[in-house]
């Protein structure tokens, strides 16, 4: 009798060894899944990314070149539309990229074009603090890194929803500067849901502040300080950078192309004027307005290039988030008062993360069907084939 319980008791413990080892080994994997999908993938994948290279005349060696940062289309979600699981995944992903993107490459300034929030447009003060609150929490940054804030449709509302309360509150927390000048290069940042055109009270406000700004950046230009240029102090007499949330008008994205480029199926799709983009007249308007050298535009959710006028560069900026493409990513420019030079980073592709995931399932199945027996090891079924193959 001794004898049974003492081999029932060595039989116990060693299935409680295999139990103990089989839930290291699942622990171990899925420890392994969920430090490779929400912290290394960032790593290595921005890692590769790297500032371009301005081709900056000899004459002009000296200039300080800027490291800025270009976003758009975040689109947190708000208590509408915005399901629990929705906005976890979505924006632990966007400040997983965000706070990598900001410690692997240093940016000064990061600038976000439009539609910050997804429903903005029309939540109430309580939740509009909410979103805030969250908003500050992802996109958080170090004093010495400056962050600059447009407006978008789904921030303040497409013209007919806009209001002054709405544009108010949305100024009060990420300020309503127009106009940035840093090391000597001058950036315009354009409420573009005001460029209606039709008189209102605040699009005739946003025309006011454009043409006053054309002004200064007209007397910077000319080294002019008396007849219409009184201010004491001017601009740098850099051609300034557009930002902005809707493109100046194309037709549709037809000659767009790329892999973060609208799909083939919607590219010939044409573009509805002051819904999709600004309508051609306020689109003169800005380029005889500021006579910018680059532009830069979110809204669409995909990349293109366009050139306008006299070939003055749009680059329309792909959203930074899951929720609106597989594969979000930002733009990098290092800049001059006289050049530019612009590189685009690649997010991790969320379809990779969720295969990653897959893998990893199926990986927790196969041990626990070889623990139970009902799959042979595949250590024992790879040295029983190698045995089969020596004995031939």
């Amino acid at each position: 009798m001794a004898l049974i319980r003492l081999g029932f008791g060595r039989q116990h413990l060693c299935l409680l060894k295999r139990r103990s080892f089989l839930m290291l080994k699942l622990t171990a994997v899925v420890f392994a899944a969920l430090l490779f999908c929400e912290f290394f993938i960032y790593y290595l994948v921005i890692f590769r990314c790297d500032w371009p290279e301005v081709k900056t005349p000899a004459d002009r060696s000296g200039q300080k070149t800027l490291k800025a940062m270009f976003l758009a289309d975040t689109h947190l979600l708000g208590e509408v539309r915005g399901h629990w699981l929705d906005k976890l995944r979505r924006e632990w992903q966007m400040e997983r990229a965000f706070q990598t993107a900001l410690r692997l490459l240093q940016p000064e300034v990061v600038f976000i074009l439009g539609d910050i929030f997804d429903e903005g447009k029309w939540s109430s003060s309580q939740a509009w603090a909410d979103d805030v609150e969250r908003f500050q929490k992802i996109f958080r940054h170090p004093r010495d890194v400056q962050l600059k804030v447009v407006a978008g449709n789904h921030d303040i509302g497409f013209h007919y929803q806009m209001n002054a309360y709405k544009i108010k509150r949305f100024e009060k927390v990420f300020s309503p500067e127009r106009l940035f000048s840093w090391k000597g290069i001058n950036f315009v940042m354009v409420n573009s849901v005001a460029l209606e055109g039709d008189g209102c009270h605040i699009c005739s406000e946003a025309e006011a502040e454009l043409i006053e700004i054309s002004r200064k950046l007209n007397c910077s230009r000319e080294g002019r300080r008396s007849g219409p240029c009184p201010d004491p102090q001017l601009l740098p007499a850099s051609a300034p950078v557009l930002l902005q949330h809707f493109p100046l008008y194309r037709r549709s994205d037809a000659n767009c192309s790329g892999e973060d480029a609208a799909p083939l199926e919607e590219r010939g799709i044409p573009f509805k004027e002051r819904y999709d983009v600004l309508s051609q007249e306020a689109s003169q308007q800005l380029l005889w307005w500021l006579r910018p050298r680059l532009i830069l535009s979110g809204h669409t959710h995909s990349a293109c290039e366009v050139l306008h006028g006299a070939g003055v560069p749009e680059i329309s900026v792909p959203s930074f988030s899951w929720r609106n493409r597989n594969n979000p990513s930002f733009i990098m420019g290092s800049m001059t008062p006289t050049e530019y030079a612009l590189a685009k980073c690649h997010l991790p592709y969320e379809d990779t993360v969720l295969a990653t995931y897959c893998v990893a399932a199926g990986l927790l199945v196969v041990l626990i069907l070889v623990h139970s027996e009902l799959l042979p090891s595949p250590f024992l079924f790879g040295w029983n084939l190698l045995r089969k193959f020596k004995t031939m």
